[in-house]
Order: structure tokens, then sequence, then C-alpha cells
């Protein structure tokens, strides 16, 4: 039997990816991505119960939100209107039209805020103490679409997926940034020489391609009413991440600090422990890191 499920945020980068990997079939029964029209805004509480109750979805993942944190310190109100009220929206859409199936919500690992180096790796444990106003939404949203599973028996699961990288990727994130340097310096179209900001900071990179994968497991499996970490579990200096990717470039190149560049992150280190979705899904991350930074180096040759 072929199901079908409903993803808001379709047209972002994960989004992108979500959509193929359910037409590869790579999501199980769920063969059929329902999409929201254009123009059809969260915020619209009438015209979001109006689609969900004429499409009538098997299940729902939900990837739409603001999530650019400086527009979120930015405009606060606008943020939470996005991803709280709109997943309120949500959720009172498919309250309204009896829609059993599971909602998957993806969070974030920017809920947990600034973790103690002897915290890590983060895990089911760790408290969350957002320190943005795009974390606190998030961290809002999961406790709206949990508070309304517990008390209508509602199916939700959560995933709080951490620093994902991969082909498509805006350069507004820090390595396809990186990657656009050391292949306009491969072309001869800028001098060799790499301008960064602070690349000693650790974080824990994982494949969105991978991160797809999780959710197909977590759509098909996982614990009711549970917040899973969807991370590669290694921990990764962005200098780490640089040197690699000139050394696949086979570019040599100087890396220069550009003060412009240069905000300190308040996080030195950041890794995820994803034992616990491992355990009840078995999921795990498949490809390998090398073959993440081949194919967003030939994406920006691409484009």
């Amino acid at each position: 039997m072929s199901l079908r499920v409903l993803v808001t945020g379709a047209t972002g980068f994960v989004g992108a990816h979500l959509l193929a990997a359910i037409e590869a079939g790579r999501f199980g029964a769920y063969r059929e991505a329902i999409v929201l029209p254009a123009g059809l805004d969260l915020r619209d509480a009438d015209q979001l119960a109006t689609f969900v109750a004429a499409q009538r979805p098997d299940a729902v993942i939900h990837l739409a939100a603001q999530s650019f944190v400086p527009r979120a310190i930015a405009e606060p109100r606008e943020t939470y209107e996005i991803n709280v009220i709109g997943t309120l929206n949500l959720i009172q859409a498919l309250d309204a039209a009896a829609i059993a199936g599971r909602l998957l919500l993806i969070s974030s690992g920017d809920v947990y805020g600034r973790v103690e180096e002897s915290e890590l790796p983060v895990g089911p444990a760790t408290l969350a103490r957002p320190g943005n106003p795009y974390a606190s939404s998030k961290l809002a949203a999961e406790e709206l679409c949990l508070q309304w599973a517990r008390r209508t028996g509602a199916d939700v699961v959560v995933a709080r997926p951490f620093n994902h990288i991969g082909p498509g990727q805006s350069d507004r994130f820090v390595v396809s940034s990186l990657a656009d340097q050391v292949v306009a310096i491969q072309r001869g179209q800028r001098p060799a020489v790499i301008e960064v900001g602070d690349i000693d900071a650790t974080r824990d990179f994982t494949d969105v391609r991978d991160v797809v994968s999780a959710y197909a497991a977590l759509l098909a499996g996982g614990q009711q009413q549970t917040r899973y970490i969807v991370a590669s579990g290694v921990e990764r200096s962005v200098a780490q991440v640089l040197q690699r990717m000139l050394a696949l470039a086979q570019v040599e190149a100087e890396v220069r600090v550009d003060p412009a560049r240069l905000r300190r992150a308040e996080q030195r280190r950041m890794v995820g422990d994803p034992s616990a979705t491992t355990l009840d899904t078995g999921w795990r991350p498949q490809i390998d890191f090398d073959q993440t930074l081949t194919d967003i180096l030939q994406s920006v040759r691409s484009q």
C-alpha cells in the first residue's frame, strides 16, 4: 500500500533532498509527498485547515520554520509566529481532520544552547537551554506538539538534528562558503587565499542525505512522544573540514583570518550522541565524510 506524507518546508535545502528521497522510494511505504501550495502560509489557520482536510495525509514531516538565527534575533515576533503559531495551526488542522498518522516535528540541536565541555557529548539527558529566539521557538514548538500528544494520544515524534551539510546548501553556511572559495581558487578566479573567521570551534556535521534517512527511520519507527538526536557523533573543527576539502580539491592556499568574519563562537566544542536513535530505529550515518565534501565541491562547480 502506498502512503502519502505531507512535507512542510519542502522548498528548502533539506526539503529538496527529502522529496528526492521519497521519489526514490527511500521512505518505505510513503511513496507520495504532499507539499503546501505556493502562497499558503502556515500562519493562515483557515487555509491550512482546509488544505489538510482536503488532502488527508497519512503522516506529516514538519520542516517549515524561520531558521536563520540572525533574522530570529532581529525579528523574534515573526520567528515565533512562524515556528510556534504556525505549528499550532498545523496540529489544530490535523486534529480537526482526525488525521491519526505520525507527526514528525523537525526541531534543532540549537535548543541545547551553550553546553559545558564536561557535558559533551550531548545526549538524551542533556538539558535544553536555548540561547536565541530561533532555538527557544523550536523548543516551544516541541512542547506544543508533545502536550497535544499527551492530551489526545496523537502520534508525535521529535527530531533534533545537529549541523547538516551537503550539495545545494546556501553559501550563508560555513562549509558551503568555504567550498565556494576553494572552487574559485581552483578555477583561477581568485588568489590562493581562503578567508575565514573563527575556524577552531568544533561541530557535529552530518550529510543532509543521512539526515533525511534518519527522518525516514523516525517516520517508520521510534517511540511516540520521544525526542531523538540526529547527529554523526563525530566532532570536527571547521579548520579540519577546510584542510580536508583543500586536499580533495588538490588546491593549495593560504588560510587567512578576515576580521570582518571573526565572530568568536560562544560554544567552542559541540558533538551529539545519536545512540538512542540508532537503538530505537537502526539508523546510523552511512555516507563517508570525504564523499560529502566531494559532492559539495561538485555542487558548487555545477552552479
